[in-house]
């Protein structure tokens, strides 16, 4: 199963300060260590939003708005692709990310054709009954 884990930015890394050499230090090592495991996709970070934009399309009608964007903790810092036996082995690796950034990161799974398969319920709505 794929996973993506998530880090968020911070007012440091928004404003384009580059991070601390600890934490460099420690997120090279998960992902040496990811690297090691045979589970690294791939992992990268991305630039500050203000190198940034939005685009939305609505009505045929583009709207292309520049960065920086206001809402610092929502904005992805970067993102890892691991290929991972469960959700608890991402989490497990998740949270040697988040202690190497001093930071909280999201894991997601990533959606799978199998997915779309009639007895998946990956997509299934919860019923109150």
């Amino acid at each position: 199963m794929r996973y993506m884990i998530i880090n968020k930015v911070d007012a440091d890394s928004e404003a384009g300060k580059f991070p601390a050499p600890a934490v460099i230090e420690g997120v090279g090592q998960v992902v040496e260590d990811l690297s090691k495991a045979g589970v690294l996709l791939f992992a990268e970070g991305v630039h500050r939003s203000s190198l940034g934009a939005r685009v939305q399309v609505a009505d045929g009608r583009r709207t292309v708005t520049d960065g920086p964007f206001a809402e610092t903790k929502e904005l992805v810092g970067g993102v890892m692709v691991v290929d991972v036996r469960s959700r608890e082995e991402a989490v497990e690796w998740a949270a040697r990310l988040a202690e190497a950034l001093g930071s909280e990161v999201e894991v997601r799974r990533v959606v799978e054709e199998a997915d779309f398969a009639p007895d998946s319920d990956v997509f299934s709505v919860p019923t109150n009954g």
